[in-house]
């Protein structure tokens, strides 16, 4: 509960006292996702370093990354897109050029936004009144839109939450979770191994079949799409559904990986559900529904990567004296993408970050980004096309500060696949 109250917040503190924002993006920016200027080829190049998108309103009041492209929300509530557009998640007409893409453009058709998520073939826009607007293209179900809709070109409302608060609502390769504002979660898309818990519970993934914590970046890839393609035929959820499972509990957070999923209760337990195939469900019970993870500490915040999972949580100190914050993380760590050594099944601290109050923490494909309470960045984890934002591609086995330009202060940052968005003001 307590990353969306401090998310809300600072949307709030944005509007009433208009502070000036800026819009920065490192990372891979062959899709697009970026938002900067197009190289003299027309192909938009990588950036290594924090790089600010000048095109955007200096009034975003809060950012998301899809796996390929971007969205930014202004205080005003309008909503822009950016990045690939194949499957239009971009929410603009069908006849947009393909060139225009890079170019963050205002979706038409939404106002009064409060927040907004992503994934790799839809987008999704909360209104101040909690409605849930969704778009793109997903023959898995993600839409939520009814039994066979596949495609929005347009921002189109989910009729099923008429009468729900949405707050937030999360994506994975081919599931989604939407949280109301009274704790109840609703699933849809794909169910396969007890990622939407235990509803309509198929035969397991065969991402599940045995751990594959030692795969290199290129063979988790192959091993991702090759289930993917077997996936292809799995029945889906097509309209939200509440997770039967939870009924009676309230659910302050929830989080989607690739196929994995987090649900932080308001009573601190901390669940996961799905693919275990990395370790990235935390817990040695392999079960398939949402069963407690093996987290001897207080989460009070939660994030997932591809196949990573992390947690902020309060930690009692050994001398007594009160409880100090840290970032916990499990899973997948063959790029160093959890920040730590040792099991990596295991919850465990990331040791660089003990003791510095994190305020958010946020994982892509194969890297992760923390943002402090002080307004300082820390990033970790596989450093290819720069998505680390320290000026190299190389990999960062422990938390590395970024640097940003002298005054800013770090509100945001949140992870693509590959590449990474932070908000800043001044």
């Amino acid at each position: 509960m307590l990353r969306v109250l401090k998310q809300a917040s600072f949307t709030v503190a944005v509007r009433r006292r208009r502070m000036s924002t800026t819009v920065l993006s490192f990372g891979d920016g062959s899709h697009g996702a970026l938002g900067l200027p197009t190289s003299v080829t027309g192909i938009a190049s990588d950036a290594y370093e924090p790089t600010p998108i000048s095109t955007l309103p200096p009034d975003v009041s809060t950012i998301a990354a899809g796996h390929y492209h971007s969205l930014a929300v202004t205080s005003g509530g309008h909503l822009w897109s950016w990045g690939r557009n194949v499957e239009h998640q971009l929410g603009r007409s069908v006849d947009s050029p393909r060139e225009a893409w890079v170019e963050p453009q205002r979706v038409n058709g939404l106002s009064g936004v409060r927040s907004a998520s992503a994934s790799g073939v839809v987008s999704a826009a909360i209104g101040g009144d909690g409605s849930l607007w969704i778009w793109g293209k997903s023959k898995r179900g993600q839409l939520g839109l009814g039994n066979g809709i596949t495609e929005a070109v347009v921002p189109s409302r989910i009729k099923v939450f008429d009468k729900e608060e949405i707050i937030k609502v999360t994506f994975g390769w081919g599931h989604a979770l939407a949280l109301t504002k009274d704790g109840k979660l609703f699933g849809w898309g794909y169910s396969a191994d007890g990622r939407l818990g235990k509803r309509r519970i198929m035969e397991a993934s065969p991402l599940d079949s045995k751990a594959n914590l030692s795969l290199k970046l290129e063979d988790a890839e192959k091993v991702v799409l090759e289930a993917m393609d077997k996936e292809n035929d799995m029945p889906l959820i097509w309209e939200p559904c509440l997770i039967d499972e939870l009924n009676g509990v309230e659910v302050a957070d929830v989080s989607c990986g690739l196929d994995h999923t987090l649900v932080l209760l308001r009573d601190g337990t901390l669940l996961s559900g799905g693919s275990n195939a990395y370790g990235q469900l935390g817990r040695s019970t392999q079960d398939m529904g949402f069963l407690p993870v093996d987290i001897s500490v207080y989460p009070v915040s939660i994030a997932s990567g591809l196949g990573h999972s992390l947690a902020i949580c309060r930690i009692p100190s050994a001398d007594g004296g009160g409880a100090i914050s840290g970032i916990f993380s499990w899973g997948w760590g063959q790029n160093s993408q959890l920040g730590r050594v040792g099991p990596t099944n295991i919850p465990l601290p990331v040791d660089g970050l003990l003791g510095e109050n994190p305020l958010s923490v946020s994982g892509g494909r194969v890297h992760s980004i923390a943002v402090m309470t002080n307004g300082e960045a820390f990033s970790w984890g596989c450093g290819r096309n720069g998505r680390l934002g320290l000026g190299s591609s190389a990999d960062e086995p422990e938390p590395m500060l970024v640097e940003f330009s002298e005054g800013a202060n770090v509100l945001q940052a949140v992870s693509g696949f590959d590449h990474t968005l932070v908000l800043t003001g001044n």
